[in-house]
C-alpha cells in the first residue's frame, strides 16, 4: 500500500524547514556580518556551524530511526531544533550564534530520519515516487530558505529569520504527534553495536562510491549557495538580502525539474540519470561564473546547478534505501555524513576563496568540485559492486 498524499507533504513540510535552519543565513551573510562584525573571510563559518553540528547529529542520532519510535523521535528533534534556532535570534555575540546553529543542525538530522521513514512506509514499486518528493521537501527548504530568509531580513533583520523558524518547527511537531501513528519499534541491537555498525557500511562499495559523489556534488552546491551573496551584493549589482533571496526560486525551478529523477530511478535509470546530471552539474558553473556582468546567465546556471544536485541525490537514496531495506537511517545517515561534510567544506571554501580571488576564483572551484564528481561516477562504473553475490549499478 502506498503512502497517501498528505503524509509525503506532511513529510517533504518537515523536511523542507528542518533544512532551512541550517541554509537561512546564506543570504544575510553580510548583514550578519556587519551587525556583529565579522570579516568577509570568517564569514563561511556561520553556514559551517550548522553544518558541523549536522555532521555530529548524523552520526549519534541518525541510527536511532532504526530502534525508537520515529514518530516521537522526530517530534522531539523538531523541539530540540526550535530551541538552537531561538538560541540564534536573540545572540548578540558570534559565539552565541554559532552554538545555536549548531544546536540547531545538530537536530536538523530529522531530515535523514523522516526521509528513511517515508521509504520505509513507501511500497517498493513507489519508493522513488515517494522520495522524489520528500527530498523535494529538502531542496525547498535549501532554496526557499534564501527568499524567505531575504524577505524578512530586509522587513525586520536577520534576526526575525530564525525566530519565525523556531515557531514553524513548534507546529510541525504538534502536527507530527497529531497526524501520524505511533510508530513501535523493537530494538535489536543497543545503541553502542548500532553506532559500532556503521563502519562497516563504509566499507560498501555501493555507499562509498555514491557518499564520495555526494560529497563532491555538495561541495559544489555549497559554494554556489555560500558564496553568491558576495558578488550580488558587489558592484556593480548592489543587491540588497531580499533581492539576493529571489534567486533561490531560480533554484527551485531546477529543483522542481528534477522531481521525476525518483520515477528514472524506479525505472532502473539511476546510474544513467547520475552521469548525465554530473556533467550539466559541471557545465553549469560556465553560467554562473558570469556573476559580475549577467545576471541572466546566473539565473540560468542557477537552474542547472539545482536540477543536476536533486537528480544525482534522489539517485542516490534510492539506490541506497533499496540496498538496505532493514536499515534505511544507518544507509542514509551514513551517505548524509558526505553530504554534510561537502556542504562544510563548500561552504568555508568559498568565502575564503572569493576574498582572495573573487567570484571567478570561487566558480573555478565550484567546476573544480563537479569534474572530481563525475571522475568518481566514471570510475565506480568500470568495477560493478556487488551484494549478496548479485551484480548492482552504481
Amino acid at each position: 500500500m502506498d503512502l497517501p498524499h498528505g503524509r509525503r507533504t506532511l513529510f517533504a513540510t518537515i523536511c523542507a524547514v528542518a533544512v532551512a535552519t541550517i541554509y537561512a543565513a546564506q543570504p544575510v551573510l553580510a548583514q550578519i556580518g556587519g551587525d556583529l562584525s565579522v570579516r568577509e573571510a570568517e564569514l563561511g563559518w556561520i553556514v559551517t556551524a550548522g553544518q558541523l553540528g549536522y555532521l555530529i547529529g548524523l552520526v549519534l542520532l541518525v541510527p536511532l530511526g532504526d530502534m525508537l519510535d520515529r514518530r516521537a523521535l522526530i517530534a522531539g528533534h523538531l523541539l530540540l531544533a526550535a530551541a538552537g534556532s531561538a538560541l540564534a535570534a536573540f545572540a548578540t555575540q558570534l559565539w552565541v550564534l554559532l552554538t545555536g546553529l549548531a544546536l540547531t543542525g545538530l537536530f536538523a538530522v530529522v531530515v535523514q530520519t523522516t526521509v528513511a521513514y517515508a521509504s520505509d512506509l513507501a511500497s517498493r514499486t513507489e519508493r522513488g515516487r515517494t522520495l522524489g518528493v520528500v527530498t523535494s521537501g529538502v531542496v525547498v527548504g535549501i532554496l526557499g530558505a534564501r527568499v524567505l530568509a531575504g524577505g524578512l531580513a530586509a522587513l525586520m533583520g536577520w534576526r526575525s529569520v530564525y525566530a519565525v523558524l523556531a515557531a514553524l518547527l513548534v507546529v510541525l511537531a504538534g502536527l507530527l504527534m497529531k497526524l501520524l501513528p505511533a510508530d513501535p519499534r523493537t530494538a535489536h541491537a543497543r545503541y553502542g553495536e548500532v553506532l559500532t555498525s556503521l563502519a562497516p557500511l563504509l566499507r560498501e562499495r555501493l555507499l562509498l562510491s555514491r557518499g564520495l559523489i555526494a560529497f563532491f556534488v555538495f561541495a559544489s552546491f555549497g559554494t554556489l549557495w555560500s558564496g553568491l551573496a558576495l558578488p550580488l551584493s558587489a558592484e556593480p549589482w548592489h543587491l540588497n538580502p531580499a533581492q539576493i533571496g529571489l534567486f533561490g526560486i531560480a533554484g527551485l525551478a531546477g529543483a522542481f525539474g528534477a522531481a521525476r529523477a525518483g520515477r528514472w530511478a524506479d525505472a532502473g535509470r539511476a546510474h544513467v540519470v547520475t552521469g548525465c546530471a554530473l556533467a550539466l552539474l559541471g557545465a553549469s558553473w560556465l553560467a554562473t561564473g558570469q556573476a559580475a556582468w549577467s545576471l541572466h546567465l546566473v539565473i540560468l546556471g542557477v537552474v542547472a546547478l539545482d536540477f543536476a544536485v536533486q537528480a544525482v541525490h534522489v539517485s542516490n537514496q534510492h539506490s541506497l534505501t533499496a540496498a538496505h531495506p532493514h536499515r534505511t537511517s544507518s544507509a542514509v545517515g551514513v551517505y548524509m555524513l558526505f553530504y554534510s561534510l561537502g556542504s562544510a567544506l563548500g561552504a568555508v571554501s568559498t568565502t575564503a576563496v572569493h576574498s582572495a580571488f573573487g567570484w571567478a576564483g570561487s566558480s573555478s572551484l565550484g567546476a573544480a568540485f563537479a569534474f572530481c564528481a563525475f571522475a568518481v561516477w566514471g570510475a565506480s562504473r568500470r568495477v560493478a559492486p556487488t551484494r549478496r553475490g548479485m551484480p548492482t549499478k552504481p
